[in-house]
């Protein structure tokens, strides 16, 4: 006891927090220094602009000369007749998007962690990987080229087999973009997204297989039982984050897939900023309508990690 008591006082604990505990960790600071300024200087810094969506923008004044407008260009783009197609063309690219492209990278990840030997695994993983390395440019360069109506491999192979019309044109025609975008983006993203998964999926103790196994646990027993209780909670903080880029449709696929003859669906809210805000130099207009896109993706956000928090107990914060 006395030892105890001796050691006690060489070794007194400290009550609160000093700036020593910190200080001591200097080399962590300055690892994540780098991407705090990033973040500050390119995420935060911008925010500085947003008021222009409230202000009569005066190329001679700058952002913040301009005279006080309110809600005036929110109210401009929810009286406008663009406001619902380019709403709801937002929504189901999205929707679909999601609903098709978020299960298929945790099936991908699933059917690669059960391949055993490693050099065909090597290969499937590199292969399924490859494509999204592919600019955007680039890829739909391949959609143009693939899909043209006289020429294209993919489109007389789909004639051949009777899916499409004679006189198809999948480029041109509205039914067919949202598909096109689609399909095309779940191969380019599907085999990268899947990596998370798979790391998730590595970290499960393997005396769990082989206890399964013991038990008589099937392939199918121990996907549902073992590997999905494992990546649950990875699988629910990633749908979080993809529900609070609901409306955020990739800029430049959209605009570059988009033609005369399929904008009545290819109109996205990313594209009308584009058109109307910086085109046509309604730079207010434009800055209102994104902020509205991105106040309807924080509320997605906060909804999906509330829901998410009660049902399962794990959400982002």
């Amino acid at each position: 006891m006395k030892q105890v008591e001796t050691n006690q006082q060489i070794f007194p604990v400290r009550k609160g927090k000093s700036p020593g505990k910190y200080l001591g960790n200097y080399q962590l600071w300055i690892m994540v220094l780098p991407a705090v300024v990033y973040i500050a200087i390119f995420c935060y810094g911008p925010m500085y602009g947003l008021q222009l969506a409230f202000r009569e923008f005066d190329f001679g004044k700058g952002i913040t000369g301009g005279d006080w407008a309110g809600f005036k260009y929110f109210e401009q783009y929810f009286n406008s007749p663009m406001f619902w197609p380019t709403l709801r063309n937002t929504f189901v690219i999205a929707f679909f998007s999601l609903v098709l492209g978020f299960p298929l990278p945790i099936l991908l990840a699933l059917i690669i962690n059960s391949i055993r030997n490693h050099n065909r695994k090597r290969v499937l993983q590199t292969t399924v990987y490859m494509p999204y390395f592919i600019s955007t440019v680039v890829m739909v360069a391949l959609l143009q080229i693939m899909l043209s109506p006289t020429t294209g491999l993919l489109s007389n192979l789909l004639r051949s087999l009777q899916l499409i019309s004679a006189d198809a044109n999948l480029l041109g025609d509205p039914g067919a973009f949202v598909p096109v975008y689609v399909l095309s983006g779940i191969w380019q993203l599907c085999g990268w997204n899947s990596i998370i998964f798979i790391a998730a999926l590595s970290s499960v103790d393997t005396q769990l297989y082989d206890a399964s196994r013991i038990d008589g646990a099937n392939r199918w027993q121990i996907v549902r039982h073992v590997e999905i209780p494992a990546i649950l909670p990875t699988i629910i903080i990633l749908l979080i984050m993809n529900m609070g880029s609901i409306l955020s449709v990739g800029f430049e696929k959209t605009f570059l897939m988009q033609n005369s003859l399929n904008k009545s669906v290819s109109e996205v809210i990313s594209t009308y900023v584009f058109n109307v805000g910086v085109k046509s130099n309604q730079f207010s207009f434009g800055s209102a309508v994104g902020l509205f896109n991105t106040v309807v993706n924080f509320l997605f956000l906060m909804l999906a990690n509330k829901l998410a928090k009660k049902s399962s107990n794990i959400s982002l914060m």
